[in-house]
């Protein structure tokens, strides 16, 4: 069965014989504007919340607005989109590394010239890595593509004539209304999520005497008496995120899928949290009358479970490029092949227009280019030309394996998910130790492991994001060589403008500071200064290494997913479960109602458009509000909120009923409507 469905032919939207406008100047100078736009915005989002917003399905958005004005094409919608949304993943390899130097005192001040110089080597990097993986990757029918079908659809949607353009756009003036009203940055009406942390209680155990349970100690006053030893447990709890994007990406990816992601959540803050509570419990009741015990439960897993995680996510991302040699050689061997046969033609071919690549041959000798350009690079950092050589060799390796399997994670979890600073995470640790272990220290060692951590996020951004772009291309009918000329002037020209931004933030707030706190760069930070001065947890990320290895073991479905679950907030993979739990309820109840494979499909197609629109509506509504916050607006002021109100946990409540009202009704109503016509 599931040969027959990976030789089933493609049709795109778009007919291959078509011949319609599509790398023009309009189309690209949209994108240009969209991608400095959007990678500014998130440039500040990045920094003042850790996380960055999905720019896919603003970008095509915005697209379609501005060049259905100009009587634009679709597939010039498409090549807007693509050039466009990759400002938001430089942004998001940027302001997660680059930022470290200044925290961990690297540099005085941010250097423009080799922070301009590492995004763009990084970018430039990603899209070419991803040229060579992209047959592999899109080619692969087990791979879901949520976020690039909910993109697909949308565009589709937009083109007017299609009955469910309503189911979309009707999702994502919902999804927008709702982040306006959310967002820390909008009216903060409704509370997020809820959280608290739980005390169990004291419990006795012994560690030296099993028989009583006691020991016998002398006090103050010489005199012998018994004590227990005792720890306070408790646990930490967490609500889902009333997150009208996260349940639609756990109803586009299914349930087992999220199901999988969230079982590494549950693991992480449910068993191995209350077990790090119980046993710090002592240490950590001294600081929690101060910070409150929520506080301390959150830095506590940071400091224990995260590096856990990151091991897990190491051998998880090794597994799962084992899992894709075959493919991944394959798709190299069609890449050489290609040039073979355009050398055996004379340079003309007959690939389809919608396979034709930019020439692999030429992609091979930039790859190289670059990476020799990035020892000069590495050298002004390490003052070492064998460090920076062994530097770049790191670089260039780890950016491709992360390369393939940030595209392969989008093509399971969408980008919106794709754990970045997961990825970036593992390569420091490789980076650093083999720097420990050439003898680089110092002030020059951090700067050469952050330097392969911030080309490598690059890389790992830029990857996920135009892998997931061209399968929006790919199903639309695009052409591959014209949308990876797009991806590279998108990641041109954020790379020249994006630091801009955020040396104005780090003067106006102090990037570090409560302002702008930035997480991952402050824990990039101190993870490579700890191990260059040999202070680094690595019990902790051997652990997660050798659980990863467990659940291999064992057959687990991903542990690359249950890793990344472990890693992200709970209320996070929390929502996206209960997006996947509403999936399997809309499934069943189709089932209830004797839906044939028709009814089937009408209710799937039904149920992406909403979802797709969910995920649409508060990607572009987040964005907007960042870019006010970013303008000194301050919404809460216009309408005389008072700035600690911080919203009501029971509108959340609501929130999830409403949407899960809304995603289990109209699917099945439009079924039964079809069946009745």
């Amino acid at each position: 069965m599931q040969e027959s469905k990976s030789e089933k032919k493609f049709t795109p939207y778009v007919p291959v014989q078509t011949d319609m406008k599509e790398l023009t100047f309009k189309a690209i100078f949209l994108g240009i504007l969209l991608s400095l736009i959007l990678g500014a915005a998130n440039a500040y989002l990045g920094l003042k919340a850790g996380m960055t917003v999905a720019a896919t399905f603003p970008a095509a958005v915005i697209s379609m607005a501005v060049l259905r004005v100009f009587r634009g094409t679709i597939l010039e919608e498409n090549l807007a989109r693509t050039t466009g949304a990759v400002g938001e993943a430089l942004a998001a390899g940027a302001i997660f590394t680059i930022p470290a130097f200044v925290i961990a005192g690297v540099w005085d001040s941010f250097d423009y010239v080799k922070s301009t110089l590492l995004m763009l080597v990084g970018g430039i990097l990603g899209v070419l890595f991803v040229i060579i993986l992209r047959r592999t990757l899109i080619d692969d029918q087990t791979l879901p593509y949520p976020e690039s079908k909910a993109c697909a659809e949308i565009v589709k949607a937009g083109q007017g004539g299609q009955s469910g353009a309503k189911y979309v756009f009707g999702s994502m003036g919902l999804a927008a209304f709702i982040e306006l009203i959310k967002n820390e940055n909008g009216l903060r009406i409704i509370k997020d999520s809820v959280s608290g942390y739980f005390s169990l209680g004291l419990s006795k155990i012994s560690l030296l005497d099993s028989s009583s349970n006691i020991i016998e100690t002398v006090n103050q006053a010489g005199e012998k008496v018994r004590a227990y030893f005792t720890h306070k447990g408790g646990i930490f709890l967490q609500s889902p995120a009333s997150s009208p994007a996260f349940l639609g990406v756990g109803y586009i990816i299914g349930f087992k899928l999220s199901a999988i992601t969230f079982s590494g959540g549950v693991f992480g803050w449910l068993f191995l949290m209350p077990v790090v509570l119980f046993l710090m419990g002592g240490e950590l009741s001294l600081f929690a009358d101060s910070y409150g015990w929520a506080t301390m439960a959150k830095t506590a897993y940071s400091a224990t479970v995260k590096p856990i995680a990151v091991g897990g996510m190491l051998v998880g991302a090794f597994y799962t490029l084992f899992k894709m040699r075959k493919n991944l050689i394959g798709g190299i061997s069609r890449g050489l092949m290609d040039i073979r046969a355009a050398r055996a033609a004379g340079g003309k071919t007959t690939v389809s227009r919608i396979d034709k690549d930019a020439p692999f041959g030429l992609v091979l000798i930039a790859i190289m280019v670059l990476v020799l350009c990035m020892v000069a690079l590495y050298q002004s950092f390490s003052h070492n030309w064998g460090s920076a050589l062994l530097a770049a060799v790191v670089m260039a390796i780890a950016g491709f394996i992360f390369a393939a399997v940030a595209g392969y994670l989008v093509g399971i979890i969408g980008s919106s998910s794709n754990p970045i600073s997961g990825l970036t995470l593992s390569t420091l640790l490789i980076a650093a130790l083999l720097m420990v272990l050439v003898g680089m220290k110092g002030d020059p060692g951090v700067a050469a492991v952050l330097g392969v951590a911030s080309v490598v996020c690059c890389v790992a951004g830029v990857a996920g994001d135009m892998m997931q772009d061209w399968k929006v291309g790919y199903i639309l009918g695009g052409t591959p060589w014209r949308m990876q000329i797009g991806g590279l002037i998108g990641v041109v020209a954020a790379s020249l403008v994006l630091v801009l931004p955020i040396m104005l933030l780090h003067e106006a707030n102090t990037i570090g500071s409560d302002a702008l706190p930035a997480p991952q760069a402050g824990l990039m930070a101190m993870m490579s200064k700890g191990i260059v001065s040999g202070e680094m947890a690595w019990p902790l990320v051997i652990a997660g290494m050798l659980f990863a290895i467990a659940l291999i073991l064992i057959g687990s479905p991903s542990p690359m997913l249950i890793s990344v679950g472990m890693y992200l907030p709970f209320n996070t993979t929390f929502a996206i479960f209960v997006g996947g739990v509403i999936k399997w309820m809309v499934d069943r109840y189709a089932v209830k109602k004797k839906a044939t494979e028709k009814d089937k499909e009408t209710v799937e197609n039904t149920g992406l458009l909403l979802a797709s629109g969910l995920v649409a509506g508060e990607a572009l509504t987040g964005i907007l509000l960042a870019a006010l916050v970013v303008s000194n607006i301050n919404l809460k002021t216009l309408v005389g909120l008072p700035e600690t109100f911080d919203g009501f946990w029971w509108l959340g409540i609501l929130t999830f009923v409403l949407l899960g009202y809304v995603l289990i009704k109209y699917p099945i109503k439009r079924m039964m409507e079809e069946r009745n016509k």
